[in-house]
């Protein structure tokens, strides 16, 4: 019996250590991946400042990226690739203000933000983000598959945006082979839901 109880107050032990362990590793990832972002942004910051040399407008200046990126790579190691430095400058450039930039978005999901041209579509897919927890993948579907564009089209839009978040929902086993298409192009009526017979 004193085996059994020892085992379960052991059992507990290691638990609530995991759980002491977990929490520590989340706040620990949180932590280095704001000082990543805010240093990255910092690093466009002086990019830019030194591109414009005191001008309210600059050339931008592909060379002075590669040449950045071959120092730097030299002396820091990884990290630190034209299009690495290229997207910390463009960091800076859409977001001037270090505050705006969210702690819950790893340096990976800004990358993918900083492709999308319309700071509306942007803006819609950062606090997508946010709200609903998109891991990078996550994020790079949506964008691929334009839900800003669909939402913004459709009448259904709580349908839309219920879908992004499921997902299509497999009713049965020939669900699994079809693929969904965006088909706006067609200018079909503006229904949300077209059957494959429909089409």
């Amino acid at each position: 019996m004193k085996k059994a109880i020892e085992n379960k107050n052991y059992s507990n032990l290691v638990e609530s250590i995991g759980q002491l362990l977990s929490t520590a590793r989340k706040q620990v990832s949180r932590v280095v991946n704001e000082i990543l972002l805010s240093t990255y942004w910092e690093i466009g910051k002086r990019i830019v400042e030194y591109e414009q040399s005191g001008k309210d407008r600059a050339e931008y200046g592909e060379k002075l990226l590669l040449k950045l990126s071959k120092d730097l790579s030299y002396r820091y190691g990884k990290g630190f690739s034209r299009t690495n430095i290229q997207y910390m400058r463009l960091l800076y450039i859409k977001y001037p203000k270090c505050q705006t930039l969210s702690g819950k978005l790893s340096w990976s999901h800004y990358v993918e933000l900083l492709g999308v041209s319309d700071d509306l579509a942007t803006s819609f897919y950062e606090k997508q983000c946010v709200i609903e927890n998109w891991s990078v993948r996550e994020l790079k579907r949506q964008i691929n598959s334009v839900l800003f564009e669909r939402i913004a089209l459709s009448k259904d839009k709580k349908g839309v945006l219920n879908l992004a978040k499921k997902g299509q929902i497999i009713d049965n086993e020939i669900d699994i082979i079809k693929d969904p298409y965006i088909l706006e192009f067609l200018g079909l009526p503006e229904q949300y839901k077209h059957t494959e017979k429909q089409l």
